[in-house]
């Protein structure tokens, strides 16, 4: 099912395409503002790194490739953070709300400000490689949730949601100081690293952080009446698409299952208003706003009641370096250039670990926590999944993340 966003759905950011070529362009006055910071993270290894010597001149200009300590278990937080610094867009946004709206001396600390400090370390490194151990965001991050502060196998999926979620909420929180201060009718909308004016004290416009303006899509859930035909529709906002799996299928088949016509009879008959009672009915959902980055969930992890614990499903389920998706609103087929997967390794649900691919420049490297070696695009159809139900493979995609393409 859909993941429910927190707030309303914002309007669509230029592509992603265009945000790329910007890579760094907010950096110098980051620089300035985190120059007190720099200490509080430990950069390990020195000298020209292999992955240097492999790319070469190939090397993208401004860019930075480093793996991340793992305290133990924590490489579900190492996968998702770096699939999340190669959304060039969001990465951009963060790394500017800090630099303008945020003192590295003063801010208090929270899930926020560390996630920028790690972000602006690995940026502001005057080396291209090496290794960062993010020890004071994995530290908030178990003082934030207790879910997290077992050294038992963790899902990066529900770290994925948590993180967001929690950086939504800080930011709602900061934009709501600053409108209640005395000082709110100067400009004072830190939420988006972008300028509210408030005048006579009201809000005029729903606040939309650059979470949404990233990750935010909208579905509308109509349901038909098969008595009256009345229609009912109703719109949610989702952060990630949670896509039921199929053996040997595709991506673009079990998104068709997704928003495919479902009937309801018998003990699910729906309530229709118009006809005052229960009545057969036809359900489906479908995009009403397409976000600019599409995260897809793949579920792979199954709750047998017999058993009464999880299985993993190793399906294989071939997902495509280019995906179009239908908008109900714009009309129009949206289409999506995958650029990470975050992959689970382990044939278990409750073991195992995490490591993402991720694509950068015309290249696509893997990063397995301290480690990041430049691979070939082939290599992702490794991770599909097993045809059979046994096989030597564990190492499956889990989460897909798609980036809007601009269209000529």
């Amino acid at each position: 099912m859909a993941k429910p966003a927190r707030s309303p759905t914002a309007e669509a950011l230029p592509a992603a395409e265009k945000s790329r070529s910007a890579v760094g362009s907010g950096l110098r006055s980051l620089a300035s503002a985190a120059s007190g910071f720099l200490d509080r993270w430990s950069v390990v290894g020195t000298g020209v790194s292999r992955l240097e010597k492999t790319l070469g001149d190939q090397f993208p200009e401004g860019e930075h490739y480093f793996g991340l300590e793992n305290f133990g278990n924590t490489c579900y937080c190492n996968s998702v953070l770096q699939a999340l610094y190669y959304c060039i867009p969001f990465r951009e946004q963060l790394l500017e709300y800090y630099a303008n709206y945020r003192n590295p001396g003063d801010a208090e600390e929270n899930l926020l400000t560390c996630l920028a400090d790690l972000f602006a370390q690995i940026s502001l490194s005057k080396k291209k490689t090496g290794v960062i151990s993010p020890k004071r965001f994995v530290h908030r991050v178990r003082k934030q949730n207790e879910l997290f502060r077992s050294n038992m196998h963790q899902d990066a999926h529900e770290f994925l949601n948590f993180l967001l979620n929690e950086i939504v909420d800080i930011l709602e929180k900061e934009f709501s100081t600053v409108k209640d201060s005395p000082e709110s009718t100067s400009p004072g909308g830190v939420a988006n690293g972008e300028v509210y004016h408030l005048a006579n004290e009201v809000r005029r416009e729903p606040l939309v952080t650059w979470v949404h303006k990233n990750f935010q899509g909208s579905l509308t859930n109509e349901t038909k009446c098969l008595m009256c035909e009345t229609v009912t529709a109703k719109d949610e906002t989702f952060l990630d698409l949670s896509i039921d799996i199929e053996q040997n299928s595709s991506l673009t088949s079990c998104l068709k299952s997704f928003f495919s016509t479902e009937i309801l009879n018998a003990e699910d008959k729906f309530f229709c208003d118009n006809c005052c009672s229960l009545q057969e009915a036809q359900k489906r959902m479908k995009i009403k706003k397409a976000p600019q980055i599409l995260v897809i969930h793949l579920k792979r992890f199954k709750f047998i009641e017999q058993l009464s614990q999880h299985k993993k499903l190793s399906y294989r389920v071939v997902y495509p370096m280019e995906l179009k998706l239908s908008s109900a609103s714009d009309d129009v087929d949206c289409e999506y250039s995958l650029f990470a997967v975050v992959v689970h390794v382990g044939n278990a649900a409750n073991h195992g670990h995490y490591v993402s691919q991720i694509k950068s420049g015309d290249h696509w490297l893997s990063f397995d926590d301290d480690s990041v070696d430049k691979i070939q695009e082939s290599t992702l159809q490794t991770f599909y999944g097993s045809s059979r139900e046994y096989s030597g493979n564990s190492d499956h995609g889990y989460i897909l993340f798609y980036e809007s393409v601009a269209k000529s």
